[in-house]
């Protein structure tokens, strides 16, 4: 049997406005990408972090777990990012920690719209481990 342990899934997207519908919309689309990628079931959720750019204020990010079936009872916590001077402006930034048999590099981290500069590395890892997985199904 495979043991399983606690691993975090990170994962960012950015908004174009500071609007409400349009935060919670992009964190759902996140989220969805990254529970969908890693095979992620509620129940192994230990806990979901939530950071957003000091430019997002008009929406908590964390509404869009709560839209999720099934979802209710993970805990979730919103909290702001440090302000670094030319950082990504209108980023959301995903914590999920789960439990599961899946080895560190078999975890896919979620990078979506102007957020792909942000972890450009394992963009290309995992676009070189997608290759190497389409050659040898050949």
């Amino acid at each position: 049997m495979t043991e399983r342990m606690i691993r975090g899934i990170r994962g960012a997207i950015t908004v174009e406005r500071n609007e409400a519908e349009e935060i919670v919309n992009a964190t759902e689309t996140l989220l969805k990408e990254m529970i969908r990628a890693n095979d992620v079931a509620a129940s192994d959720v230990s806990f979901v972090l939530i950071s957003v750019t000091e430019d997002i204020t008009a929406a908590f990010p964390a509404q869009a777990l709560r839209r999720l079936e099934g979802w209710t009872y993970v805990p979730v916590m919103c909290m702001r990012e440090i302000p670094v001077p030319h950082s990504l402006p209108r980023c959301i930034r995903v914590m999920m920690t789960v439990h599961t048999a899946k080895k560190q590099e078999e975890i896919s981290h979620i990078y979506l719209r102007d957020a792909v500069a942000l972890r450009p590395d394992l963009l290309t890892k995992k676009t070189e481990n997608n290759m190497i997985k389409s050659k040898s199904d050949k």
